[in-house]
């Protein structure tokens, strides 16, 4: 049976081209007069989708018509679709189209425009194998379309605009590790569109003479470089220059340490993608953060309303995160956001550390408020993050903070930090231009909870435009870049990764890849110490640690209680710094206010020239007077045994007798 005929000129597109596009059909049977035919651009209307046409041909150019034999011209008729954010193109036949015949819909300039006025269609930025259009078919002339016709094209990545370099944040010395070399268009899409003659050196600080790399632009855009180290501890960034075009390209920092036992991770529990819906598309998600992205972990969030997330869709998403779940590759936690009651629960996501669990609807009785779901399971089961703690009409007060389920907190996702507010010094506060959209709310503070003896550490969000972030679109709220949560761990496993979050061994950046380290008397960020533990930091509280961003840092600011205590302005992108505090511990402590020792508590906060921020977790400091420790008992005299007692008093005879005979 002969088979319609559907192809595209031109055949493939590179990403963001613009031009005139032809979409050439073949009918297999004749026809007839009045036939219907939609055509779908099967796209979501997004600005990295492609540019949608305008039906009306008086315009200069974009626009979508269709032609037959004989320049026959037909204008299209645009049909809106439910839940559709574009709409379908239609044509009627204004008389019959013979088998074998074409018909032609542009996208583009109008015939004999091309010169004078472009007019041209931008194609999608998104490079993406085999693109399908779809043609809806109804001979009839009723509007009853039973299977569609498919155009096909190759969307690649354009010229060579960047060279990304993915390495690991932390290496030991002397101990081999690979790097991936990603080459790039302007929009993220691998691309070998380069010059023939393109060579990229490669180098790195303390490079020795004898060493000269030299790469050539692979036919797949990307490349594994095998079996680097380097010889000495220290930072590291590994520089590309592209001996044509004297571009130079810098990776994230490398930290090396002489010895060390932990891995730093990379990745986001909550957040979504710009390209791919992880409800509606979640392998084709999961695959952007790991192989585009070089996300080292990632947790879908979808919402847990049965309208938003039905139970097909959370099997599905449930299913796929146990699939690509992957040790030393990629580690993946399923999750899902919890909103409540405006400031005693707030919005919030909950983050499994198992698989295949069940999605909490809020409308079930046992799952109505969070004091009734935490009865449902037990510590380490789950973690509840508290999200846009800050929002107005979405805060979180930390009233009734729960320690053993919130053991992490966002502090900045994609519309603002809820560190402190603006007034405070907040230089990415949640902040709209109008009255329509978010404002802070000074409740929801997240220094304002560590001030109230709340503990936990700090991990970051990405960008989201579902749920309580869905209108924000739809007002001039302010919009930041998504941030990057960064969990140092022992292992590249879910059970490693989870108990890391659970120990706060984890900290926020603003989307950079910013290294950063803080220690007070060899206890890391994110623990508790007390001075019963180490009576020295009644005195002394003595902080180290270290920085490497991806641009020059502006500062690094010690925050004690809510306050800077010291800020360092480096010269360079990276930073040691040590640091005493010798005010007496018992003159900054804060009361606790339930019957618990008074405490201090410190973290840091990084600046970089750029605006990239990135802030450690804490380290607290309970306050525990000598007088308040229980005096240790004084042991009671050991008994002697019998035998002991009589060989004591023969021994004393003998000495006895010897006296004798010596007088």
């Amino acid at each position: 049976m002969r088979r319609s005929i559907c192809y595209c000129e031109p055949n493939l597109a590179t990403a963001g081209e613009a031009k005139t596009w032809k979409f050439i059909y073949t009918p297999s049977v004749t026809l007839p007069k009045g036939t219907i035919l939609r055509f779908d651009m099967q796209s979501p209307g997004r600005d990295i989708d492609w540019e949608i046409p305008s039906t009306n041909l008086k315009k200069a150019g974009g626009v979508i018509y269709a032609e037959m034999g004989k320049g026959k011209i037909l204008e299209a008729e645009e049909v809106e679709v439910p839940e559709s954010f574009t709409p379908h193109f239609q044509f009627i036949l204004p008389l019959p189209l013979e088998s074998g015949k074409h018909f032609t819909i542009i996208l583009g300039a109008k015939e004999g425009d091309s010169k004078k006025n472009p007019g041209t269609i931008r194609a999608q930025s998104v490079a993406q194998r085999r693109r399908p259009f779809l043609l809806y078919v109804d001979p009839s002339g009723k509007g009853n379309f039973d299977e569609h016709e498919i155009f096909s094209m190759d969307i690649r990545g354009g010229e060579l605009a960047n060279i990304r370099i993915l390495t690991p944040s932390f290496v030991v010395k002397n101990k081999r590790f690979d790097v991936i070399v990603r080459f790039e268009d302007q929009y993220g899409n691998l691309t070998n569109n380069a010059p023939d003659d393109t060579l990229i050196e490669l180098s790195h600080e303390h490079l020795r003479e004898n060493l000269n790399w030299k790469l050539f632009v692979p036919e797949t855009g990307f490349i594994s470089l095998p079996n680097l180290y380097f010889n000495d501890d220290g930072v590291y960034t590994i520089l590309l220059r592209n001996k044509t075009t004297k571009q130079v390209f810098r990776s994230s920092p490398i930290q090396c340490f002489s010895e060390n036992s932990k891995h730093l991770f990379w990745g986001l529990l909550h957040g979504e993608s710009d390209r791919y819906d992880s409800a509606e598309n979640i392998e084709n998600c999961m695959r952007y953060f790991r192989d585009d992205r070089a996300f080292n972990f990632y947790g879908p969030s979808p919402l847990e309303s049965i309208e938003e997330t039905p139970n097909e869709t959370w099997k599905q998403i449930s299913q796929t995160v146990s699939e690509f779940n992957e040790e030393d590759r990629f580690t993946t936690l399923l999750g899902f956001q919890w909103q409540g009651v405006n400031k005693s629960e707030g919005l919030r996501l909950l983050v499994y550390t198992k698989d295949n669990k069940p999605i909490l609807r809020k409308k079930d009785l046992k799952n109505s408020t969070l004091k009734k779901l935490y009865k449902s399971f037990s510590p380490k089961e789950i973690i509840s993050i508290p999200s846009f703690t800050m929002a107005k009409g979405r805060t979180y007060d930390f009233s009734d903070f729960d320690p053993d389920f919130e053991r992490v907190v966002e502090i900045y996702n994609a519309w603002g930090s809820s560190e402190r507010t603006k007034k405070e010094g907040n230089t990415l506060p949640i902040d709209c231009k109008s009255k329509s959209g978010v404002q802070e709310a000074i409740e929801g503070s997240i220094q304002k909870a560590l001030l109230s003896n709340c503990r936990f550490g700090f991990v970051a969000g990405g960008l989201d435009d579902r749920g309580a972030f869905g209108n924000l679109f739809e007002s001039d709220q302010v919009q930041y870049t998504p941030g990057l949560t960064a969990i140092i761990s022992p292992t590249h496993t879910r059970e490693a990764l989870a108990e890391a979050l659970y120990q706060r061994s984890c900290y926020a950046t603003t989307g950079e890849r910013i290294i950063l380290g803080l220690y007070m008397a060899n206890v890391p960020m994110g623990k508790e110490t007390s001075t019963a533990e180490k009576p020295g930091l009644t005195v002394n509280r003595h902080l180290s640690g270290y920085v490497a961003g991806t641009h020059k840092l502006k500062t690094i600011e010690i925050i004690r209680n809510g306050k800077t205590i010291k800020t360092f302005e480096p010269e360079d992108y990276h930073f040691k710094f040590e640091y005493d505090d010798l005010t007496s511990l018992e003159k900054v402590c804060i009361d606790a206010k339930d019957k618990k020792p008074p405490f201090v508590y410190y973290y840091i906060r990084v600046t970089q020239e750029d605006g990239h921020m990135a802030w450690s977790s804490p380290i607290w400091v309970d306050y525990i007077p000598l007088s308040a420790l229980p005096k240790p008992k004084k042991a009671a005299p050991k008994p002697v045994p019998k035998k002991e007692i009589v060989e004591a008093f023969e021994e004393e005879e003998e000495e006895d007798d010897f006296d004798d005979y010596e007088e």
